[in-house]
C-alpha cells in the first residue's frame, strides 16, 4: 500500500517552506516517526516523520524547492521494516551515533558520513568526532605549507559548490545562497532599522554584589536544582522588574496603536549553527531563578541542535543578548521587531571604580538598551537601565520585590 506524505499545516504567519535535506533516499527503510525530509523556514527547521514503516518509493521535490502546505513531497511503500531488510540482505545498518558525538557533529558543521566509528557495532562516540576533527586539522595544516590560500574543506559538497569560472590560479572564491533563515535575519534586522527610530543608552553595573551571592550558593544551587546558577537568571529578574516600572519597553506598535503587554515573555539571543536565533522565555516573571536557568539552557539546547519548533520563537515583549559570552565590551544591539527594546550585555571585566572616595577594582559590566523612540522617550530608557543596575547591584531587592 502506498502512502502519501505532505507538507504539514505551517503556522499563520509562515507562508511557506524550503526542502533542506532528505534524510531517506528512495529504495532505502524508514522506520514511523523516523525523519525523512527537513523542511526550512523564515523561523525553524521543521522534521517531517514518516507516518509509517516502511520503504521510500519516491521523492515528489528535490532538494531547494520551496513548497506550501500540504503539498506532496513523497510517496512511500507501507512495508514491515524487517521484512524489507531480508529483501535487502546486504543493506548496511544504520550507523549508531551517540547523543554527545550528534551535538559536537551539528555544533562543528561536520559530515557524520565520513567520520568511522569505533564503539560497539560501528557507534560513533565523542571520542571519534573529537579525532576526526584533530586528523582535519592536521591535513589542513600540512595542505596550507603547499598552498596557503586554500580554503578548509571538510565536505565533498564544499568543494562542488566551487564553479569553474570562480576558480583563478589560487585564488578561489565560493557562492551559496543564503540559508531561509538567513535571509529572513537580513529582512528583519533591516527593517528594523527603516522602521523604528532606534537610539542606546548605556550604562555600568558593579557585578560583585551578585558574583558574591552567586559563589556563595552556586554549589547548593545546583545540588538542589540540577542547573548551574548563571548571570542570566539575575538579569531576567532585574529586566522584569524595570519592565514592570517602566511598561512602554514592554509595549509594542500595532499601526497607530500602542498595545501595552500585560506578560512577561523574554527572548534570549542564541547564536545557532544556522544564525542568530531569537527563542522565548514565556511568562518569565512567574519563574523562580532555578526555572529561569533550566527553562534557558533548554532553549540553548534546542538552538545549537536544530530543534527549536514554532512556538519557541513565536512572541516576545522585550529581549536580551549577551555578546559578553564571545569577550564583546560594547556594543549598539538592533532591536527585535515589533518588540520595542533589547538589553544588551557585555564582558565582565576588572575596572577601577570609587567607593566612598577610594579607588578600588570591580567586576564591572557594561549595559547598553537599545529602544524605540516613537513610544519610549529618553528619561524612560535612562531610569529603566538604572532600574537593572540598582537590581543588579544589590540582588536582595529580587528577594523582597523592592
Amino acid at each position: 500500500m502506498s502512502i502519501e506524505v505532505k507538507v504539514p499545516g505551517l503556522p499563520e504567519s509562515v507562508s511557506d517552506a524550503t526542502i533542506v535535506t532528505w534524510r531517506k533516499q528512495p529504495g532505502e527503510t524508514i522506520n514511523r516517526d523516523e525523519s525523512l525530509v527537513d523542511l526550512e523556514t523564515d523561523k525553524v527547521v521543521l522534521e517531517v516523520p514518516s507516518p509509517i514503516d516502511g520503504v521510500v518509493a519516491e521523492h515528489h521535490q528535490a532538494e531547494g524547492d520551496v513548497v506550501m502546505a500540504g503539498q506532496l513531497l513523497a510517496t512511500l511503500n507501507e512495508v514491515g521494516v524487517e521484512s524489507s531488510k531480508e529483501n535487502k540482505p546486504d543493506e548496511t545498518p544504520e550507523r549508531i551515533i551517540t547523543p554527545s558525538a550528534k551535538k559536537m557533529i551539528a555544533e562543528n558543521k561536520l559530515n557524520s558520513d565520513v567520520i568511522t566509528g569505533s564503539g560497539k557495532d560501528g557507534r560513533v562516540l565523542k571520542e571519534d568526532v573529537q579525532t576526526f576533527m584533530q586528523q582535519v586539522s592536521l591535513v589542513d595544516t600540512l595542505a596550507r605549507r603547499d598552498a596557503p590560500t586554500q580554503f578548509e574543506v571538510v565536505e565533498q559538497k564544499s568543494i562542488e559548490a566551487i564553479s569553474e569560472d570562480s576558480v583563478q590560479g589560487d585564488r578561489i572564491e565560493k557562492r551559496v545562497p543564503m540559508t531561509r533563515l538567513r535571509s529572513r535575519i537580513a529582512e528583519r534586522l533591516l527593517d528594523a532599522q527603516h522602521n523604528a527610530a532606534i537610539l542606546t543608552t548605556f550604562n555600568e553595573v558593579n557585578m560583585q554584589p551578585v558574583m558574591d551571592l552567586r559563589n556563595k550558593y552556586k554549589d547548593l544551587f545546583a545540588k538542589k536544582y540540577d542547573v548551574k546558577l548563571g548571570f542570566m537568571s539575575f538579569f531576567v529578574k532585574a529586566t522584569i522588574e524595570a519592565l514592570k516600572r517602566f511598561p512602554a519597553v514592554n509595549a509594542s506598535i500595532d499601526g497607530n496603536d500602542i498595545v501595552y503587554h500585560g506578560y512577561f515573555d523574554i527572548g534570549v539571543a542564541v547564536a545557532s549553527p544556522r544564525g542568530l536565533v531569537v527563542p522565548v522565555l514565556r511568562n518569565a516573571d512567574q519563574m523562580s531563578l532555578a526555572e529561569i536557568e533550566s527553562g534557558i539552557a533548554e532553549l540553548v539546547d534546542k538552538a545549537r541542535n536544530n530543534q527549536l519548533s514554532i512556538d519557541d520563537m513565536t512572541g516576545g515583549t522585550f529581549s536580551l543578548t549577551n555578546g559578553g559570552v564571545f569577550g564583546s565590551m560594547l556594543s549598539t544591539p538592533i532591536i527585535n521587531p515589533p518588540q520595542s527594546g533589547i538589553l544588551g550585555m557585555h564582558k565582565i571585566q576588572q575596572r577601577a571604580m570609587v567607593e566612598d572616595g577610594e579607588i578600588v577594582a570591580r567586576p564591572v559590566m557594561y549595559l547598553a538598551l537599545s529602544y524605540d523612540h516613537r513610544i519610549i522617550d529618553g528619561a524612560e530608557a535612562v531610569q529603566f537601565l538604572v532600574t537593572i543596575k540598582d537590581v543588579l547591584e544589590d540582588p536582595a531587592r529580587i528577594l523582597v520585590g523592592v
